[in-house]
């Protein structure tokens, strides 16, 4: 800790502390309102008016602190003292002098300091006007100037301390000092006739002694009062309650030529030796300076009123649209004027225009009312640069006339104009940025440079407020694109989802008739192929399953990119996972002649995914490893562990990717010109793989160089052992039906004859199970009606009435609704089988139709021997 140097005059400054005689006097009511008002202008727990003595500082007023003292040699203040400028410390922490002082170490904890020296004599510092923060802050020129305004006014209230401590002294000491006295002094007889007064008096109130001497004191009163004067000395003189003899108060004295002076007066009662009172003395002093020191506290406290609430309060008046009135009107009480405006300076081609945002009416007729209103509501801008306002919002300059009437750039008043005497008008910078102007006429107050200089914290105010007016406008301009491009994004999303189930839809359906004949062909018992024949079939099948591999990826991409695909996330056995992928697979390395090397881990090895996901990632990595390996290539697979994160390497002996390629490997349908070779692909495989695994909170990467082979790796979260439940679910809970075989009716409402006959093959295959088709939902809902069905496989799109609306006449049929329906659709997204589910539909089939799936399905309502059912 450092503390303060001594400054090299301390004796004088001690001195003139001392002099104010202000040191240890009880708190005071002026002194905690400019205490308060720092407070709430810089919105800080503490400000506190100190006086730095020879070993402590001592509080005149404090306001979020309860002690009225602390050691010097800990003081903040003194330093501010010590070397007679302001002193700001934005972070206590920061700074060697202060960061192990107590005050910071402990109660009341300062992390900002900010204190400006008060000079209330002869220029020396005797104290400060502080305000303390616990937090740190900056501190802008802007609010180092509003501190030093405060601090003159506290530096005008000291002086006003030792002038009554004056004038105290002064009426003690009455008898020796009464011609010489500084005050006037007024000796009045027991009828209220003067007969001396000194010559302060005679100089306050205008008077030569020969016009006062005999004549009753009531002349020096102004009229209202004067006829009760004589009664005040009346009433006291029988016993009465005084009320203005022996009791100081403020008063206005009558001057000689008319005005009134504000004056403290005290009549004090002079009896003699018996005790008898002989007259009075009236003590009269000057409150010229002070009440014009008040007024002046007055106008500062305005202003820092205006300030402030336009600060605080500025989002509420814009909200309300009363911040440029309240601005305006403020600007007229500031000034004592009867005119004035507001406006905001656009640039133009040509020069600068002014939007006027607020005016205090001019109108004298209908059409100049009209002119007003434009004016105000800003349809109409101001554009001539050569006039009174154009000189400052085009140009920036300050225009300052007591006669308007005679300027070189007065524009014509038609009649009936108001009179204008006088006029201000002042540019409002934002830097050296011209972005507004005020104008203020007809003032009471002299117009000059004090003026200008007195008003800058209220320019600068508005220079804030133009800046949060305009920032906040372009947020709502921002706030209304963003809307506008949102709800097209939805638009798009929705457009885009519509798409694709569509594409899903009219893709599957022929997919359909080919995989389900192909199966029904490879599967049938009755006339089995030869095997060149079931070879054939095969191949078609394969062919069918590899085009439905690729749309299923399209709409796995599209499902991930809008959000849509669901995720379990739980503690997963990695070494199973693997085990899992590679079996998979297997077949296919046989195939391609290509060796798996699988590096040892650790057996306890669990990560944090989902299980299906996870396999598909794996499988995708696989799969490319596979595809695009070297003749006879090796395909190695490893794991480990990296910061709470497990790491899946998957390396080939390919030909390798060039690094400058790397980053296009996972956009979507990008083959990196692999598409001209003979491996099939979508080029999606790796953007679906990025997608997963970032949704399952991992990262993917890939390692590669030319001729060296490629390894693609992938992050998930590591979880414990102890997190795994290896229960699952019995797969037989569903299953439901009659203990013994029966001959169990099929009603298949479809349209499409390729997919009727599909369902004749698969029916006839299984022969407990007789088949009923309808080619729409109507003749399906008679059919139902005569001879009620086991189950119903119900398609979705069907001519005149669809599916839903079928289930719906079936579900308040009472005579329907025990049937089992069952969807059956090429319609495969995910909100397609959930929207079917949750109409009410027993189960979701998707086209191309899975025989074992469907056979699977249908034992859950009624049984199939084994033989049927595989």
């Amino acid at each position: 800790m450092q503390a303060a140097d001594q400054p090299h005059n301390e004796a004088q400054r001690l001195a003139a502390l001392r002099a104010l005689n202000v040191l240890d006097s009880p708190l005071e009511a002026s002194f905690d309102r400019i205490t308060q008002l720092a407070r709430e202008v810089f919105e800080v727990p503490i400000a506190l008016v100190s006086l730095v003595d020879k070993e402590r500082q001592w509080f005149k007023s404090r306001q979020g602190l309860a002690a009225c003292e602390t050691e010097r040699s800990i003081s903040f203040c003194a330093h501010a003292v010590a070397h007679d400028a302001p002193l700001v410390v934005e972070d206590a922490h920061a700074d060697a002098r202060f960061a192990d002082n107590p005050l910071v170490t402990t109660a009341p904890f300062i992390r900002f300091y900010a204190g400006h020296p008060l000079r209330p004599t002869d220029g020396l510092p005797v104290g400060t006007l502080c305000i303390i923060d616990r937090e740190p802050r900056t501190f802008s020129d802007r609010e180092k100037r509003i501190l030093k305004g405060l601090a003159q006014q506290v530096e005008e209230l000291l002086r006003q301390h030792v002038l009554k401590e004056s004038l105290s002294s002064t009426a003690r000491r009455f008898e020796a000092l009464f011609t010489k006295s500084a005050t006037g002094k007024v000796r009045i007889d027991r009828t209220g006739s003067m007969i001396a007064v000194n010559p302060f008096a005679l100089k306050l109130l205008g008077y030569t002694e020969s016009e006062l001497l005999g004549r009753n004191v009531s002349m020096l009163t102004p009229a209202d009062i004067a006829p009760r004067h004589d009664g005040f000395i009346g009433r006291y003189l029988s016993g009465g309650e005084p009320t203005v003899i022996g009791r100081g108060r403020e008063v206005e004295a009558q001057h000689k030529q008319g005005h009134r002076v504000p004056v403290h007066l005290a009549i004090n009662a002079i009896p003699n030796d018996q005790g008898e009172v002989v007259e009075f003395l009236g003590i009269l002093t000057d409150l010229s300076d002070i009440h014009s020191a008040n007024q002046r506290i007055q106008k500062e406290q305005s202003l820092l009123k205006v300030l402030h609430q336009g600060i605080t309060d500025y989002q509420a008046l814009m909200s309300g649209e009363r911040l440029w009135v309240f601005l305006m009107e403020a600007l007229r009480e500031l000034t004592d004027s009867d005119y004035a405006l507001i406006g905001e300076v656009k640039p133009s081609d040509t020069t600068n225009t002014l939007k006027i945002h607020a005016l205090t009416d001019l109108s004298w007729n209908a059409e100049s009312r009209v002119l007003m209103e434009r004016l105000r509501s800003g349809d109409m801008t101001l554009t001539n640069p050569n006039s009174l306002l154009g000189r400052v919002f085009a140009f920036g300059e300050v225009i300052m006339t007591d006669d308007v009437l005679t300027h070189s750039k007065r524009g014509g008043f038609p009649p009936g104009h108001p009179h204008l005497t006088n006029y201000l008008g002042v540019p409002i910078y934002s830097g050296k940025r011209l972005i507004g102007m005020y104008a203020i006429a007809n003032s009471k107050q002299p117009l000059d440079q004090t003026l200008i200089d007195w008003l800058q914290p209220f320019t600068d105010t508005c220079a804030l407020l133009i800046n949060l007016y305009r920032q906040m406008a372009e947020r709502e301009q921002v706030t209304r694109d963003l809307g506008a491009a949102r709800d097209q994004a939805e638009k798009a999303s929705r457009a885009k989802s519509e798409f694709l189930s569509s594409m899903s839809h009219e893709l599957r359906t022929p997919l359909n008739a080919i995989i389900g004949f192909a199966q029904l062909l490879g599967k049938g018992r009755r006339e089995p192929l030869s095997s060149k024949q079931q070879r054939q079939v095969n191949q078609i099948e394969k062919s069918g399953q590899h085009l439905l591999s690729l749309i299923n990826e399209v709409l796995d991409l599209a499902k991930i990119e809008a959000g849509k695909m669901s995720f379990s996330i739980e503690p997963l056995p990695l070494e199973n996972l693997l085990d899992d992928a590679c079996l998979t697979l297997e077949a296919s390395m046989e195939k391609a002649n290509i060796t798996l090397v699988r590096r040892p881990f650790s057996a306890s090895l669990y990560i944090a995914a989902d299980y299906t996901r996870t396999k598909q990632v794996l499988l995708n990595l696989l799969s490319n490893a596979i595809k695009y390996n070297s003749p006879r290539g090796s395909i190695t697979l490893s794991a480990e562990q990296v910061d709470g994160h497990v790491r899946i390497s998957v390396a080939d002996t390919g030909l390798g990717i060039a690094p400058e390629r790397h980053h296009e490997l996972f956009e979507p349908f990008n083959r990196l010109d692999a598409e001209h070779g003979a491996i099939e692909g979508t080029g999606i495989g790796l953007a679906i793989t990025r997608q997963l695994v970032e949704r399952m909170n991992g990262r993917i990467g890939v390692d590669s160089q030319l001729g060296h082979g490629t390894t693609f790796w992938f992050t998930l979260p590591q979880a414990h052992p102890s997190a795994f439940d290896s229960s699952s679910p019995s797969d037989n809970s569903a299953r439901q039906g009659l203990d013994k075989p029966h001959a169990y009716t099929l009603l298949y409402v479809e349209d499409n004859p390729t997919n009727q006959r599909l369902m004749e093959d698969i029916v006839d295959e299984i022969d407990e199970l007789k088949l009923q088709i309808a080619p729409n939902a109507e003749i399906g809902l008679e059919l139902m009606r005569q001879s009620p069905p086991d189950v119903v496989l119900m398609d979705i799109h069907l001519p005149g009435m669809n599916g839903f609306q079928a289930l719906d006449i079936i579900q308040k049929d009472p005579h329907l609704r025990g049937i089992y329906v069952v969807a059956l659709s090429a319609n495969a997204m995910e909100r397609d089988i959930m929207h079917g589910l949750m109409a009410g539909f027993d189960a979701y089939l998707t086209k191309p139709l899975n025989i074992d799936r469907l056979t699977a399905t249908l034992n859950k309502f009624v049984t199939l021997t084994p033989e049927q059912s595989s």
